[in-house]
């Protein structure tokens, strides 16, 4: 007789064994609980730990005592748009507390100089000439004049060539880390431990809008992994095929409430206005990335993402023939430097768009497969319905329960009063 056989189903990378732990869980959970309580019940029981580790050009640390162009430089080499700094003054078995004092991105860097390039009180002939005065002037008022001095007045003035020469000045060239600490543009250094849950960190990651979330190995009081957003949605994507997943990303998008940001919410810019202005934009407006709208039109023609801003500081020279930087002009010239150092940079953030009627499984494959982090929603004559990002597909994951973190934040960071890290 013949005996029937049971093909053993083999997860084709760590992401998909990961779901394959999940879905173990999801099978043995009370059966009056909705679907919803059943992933934060299998989330909340997978620690941090089990999560693959990140690649080793993420594992990467800046040194507090490191100028602006070394910390660029660092960057840019491995192709990473922020890493944690750590405070060369903390003894050596300093705890994980001591040893990290936040995270520096290369948006954070360029924002903060175009906010100290606002300066609040009269100008004075009078610049700074030392290294050790354009150090001090890092907080202050001197340091805003010396921008002015590079030319430096407005987004919509601002010359073409103002970034080669800020990225050859004693300014850029001395001014340390450390000294852009506290500013807003300043990501707090807020970790989890190995044993912390899947369900923290996907929360911290959502509605706590943390762009990257590191985990600390307690006993060596260094980074152990550091899980992002992109990450956790190539997890999700790795899923397709498990009945968990299949039963929640067959959903389409308005099942789920997206896309969140309906149309009259979106920050949009014109392709003529000036690029410092665009990056000026969304750090008000607390935004990542904004559709460029044609001249004299409505319909999108294009993208601009904060993470963009990191070709101002790594190709200044494709700008120098520039009288201003219009949004069309630094789209341009980055796309066509780009086409001749693709292996040394990474590709513009594109305009990547799909239809209400997508479900969120096809979303998540879009975003994995694009590696982005905003889509816009259009219908069928291109028009914007919306838009959805990576922390809007995390937050219809989970939800968070009531006291929940209870006093996690504790001496970590100051809340807002929105309780929006």
């Amino acid at each position: 007789m013949a005996m029937a056989t049971m093909r053993k189903i083999i997860p084709k990378s760590p992401e998909a064994k990961l779901g394959m732990r999940v879905g173990d869980l999801w099978d043995v959970q009370e059966p009056q609980l909705s679907p919803t309580e059943k992933l934060n019940a299998c989330f909340e029981s997978i620690p941090v730990s089990a999560f693959p580790l990140a690649p080793s050009n993420q594992e990467i640390e800046i040194k507090s005592d490191a100028t602006l162009a070394e910390a660029v430089k660092i960057l840019a080499h491995h192709n990473v748009l922020s890493a944690p700094v750590v405070n060369v003054d903390a003894p050596e078995d300093a705890s994980w507390i001591d040893r990290y004092i936040g995270i520096v991105e290369f948006a954070g860097i360029v924002v903060w100089i175009l906010h100290q390039s606002e300066p609040s009180t009269p100008k004075s002939p009078s610049t700074p000439t030392s290294a050790s005065a354009i150090a001090a002037a890092a907080n202050g008022i001197t340091f805003a004049l010396e921008l002015e001095a590079l030319g430096l007045g407005s987004a919509a003035t601002t010359s073409g060539d103002f970034f080669e020469d800020l990225t050859s000045s004693e300014l850029y060239k001395n001014t340390k880390v450390r000294d852009i600490s506290g500013t807003f543009r300043w990501a707090p250094f807020l970790a989890l431990e190995r044993s912390n849950s899947f369900l923290t960190m996907l929360l911290l990651l959502s509605k706590y809008k943390m762009k990257g979330v590191p985990v600390v190995d307690l006993g060596a009081g260094r980074i152990d992994n550091i899980i992002t957003q992109s990450a956790v949605i190539h997890m999700l994507a790795e899923c397709a095929g498990l009945q968990w997943f299949e039963s929640w990303g067959t959903k389409e998008l308005s099942e789920l409430g997206l896309p969140l940001v309906p149309p009259n919410h979106i920050i949009k810019v014109c392709e003529d206005e000036p690029v410092l202005q665009a990056f000026k934009l969304m750090r008000k407006k607390r935004v990542g990335g904004v559709p460029i709208i044609e001249k004299g039109g409505s319909k999108p023609v294009g993208n601009i993402s904060l993470r963009d801003v990191q070709f101002l500081l790594t190709a200044p020279e494709i700008y120098h023939d520039y009288r201003t930087i219009k949004v069309k002009d630094f789209l341009s010239a980055v796309r066509s430097y780009l086409e001749k150092n693709q292996k040394a940079f990474p590709k513009l953030t594109e305009y990547i768009t799909c239809k209400k009627d997508c479900t969120v499984k096809e979303l998540i494959q879009l975003f994995d497969q694009e590696k982005i982090n905003r889509v816009y929603v259009v219908d069928d004559d291109g028009n914007l319905q919306g838009l959805i990002t990576l922390r809007d597909v995390i937050s219809r994951l989970v939800h968070e329960p009531r006291g929940y973190f209870g006093d996690f934040f504790d001496g970590v960071l100051p809340l807002p009063a929105n309780c929006r890290v």
